[in-house]
């Protein structure tokens, strides 16, 4: 266990959770707002990508968002392309499970993640990339203290027209205070 919440609590990703990513990754409710590709994946694919990519890749951190209660996954949260150097990474969130959605998981789990880049890891910068159609995550962004970088504009084709990515950081300075 990482760190945790009164709801909820993250731990580090292992191979036993592939099930339950690969429904969240063949989800089209839940990939619409955070996967570039809308692709069906096999189970072979999802394994594959968990055991080499999300396990084995040291730039990388991954970790299930835990219900407290049920001990349930209910989502995934990571820190990638993570540069020790220059003291930044990139975060992710995903919950996975609908019903979570809405009612402040995402958040208590970006905190505690967050927490951990800062606090523990020392980073200097975290960043994450958004569509900009996802306006509720931008709103939930903007309230921890991202703010807006850039945007690469028309990266998007989804549902039938064109969409902004737009690129958001935070500074370790900023987050403390």
């Amino acid at each position: 266990m990482l760190f945790q919440s009164e709801r909820i609590y993250l731990r580090k990703m292992t191979s036993e959770d592939v099930d339950v990513y690969h429904m969240w990754r063949n989800d089209v409710e839940v990939m619409r707002t955070t996967s570039p590709s809308m692709d069906v994946f096999t189970w072979d694919d999802t394994n594959g990508f968990v055991n080499q990519v999300i396990l084995h890749v040291s730039s990388s951190k991954s970790y299930m968002i835990v219900d407290s209660q049920t001990n349930r996954p209910i989502g995934i949260t990571s820190l990638i392309q993570i540069d020790l150097k220059n003291r930044n990474a990139e975060c992710i969130i995903d919950i996975g499970e609908k019903e979570y959605w809405g009612k402040g998981y995402a958040r208590e789990a970006l905190k505690l993640l967050l927490d951990y880049a800062f606090l523990e890891m020392n980073l200097h910068r975290v960043s994450l990339r958004v569509f900009s159609f996802n306006e509720k995550a931008i709103r939930l962004y903007e309230r921890l203290g991202f703010k807006q970088e850039g945007i690469s504009r028309q990266f998007l084709f989804r549902e039938g027209k064109w969409h902004d990515l737009m690129h958001m950081g935070i500074l370790q300075q900023e987050y403390i205070s």
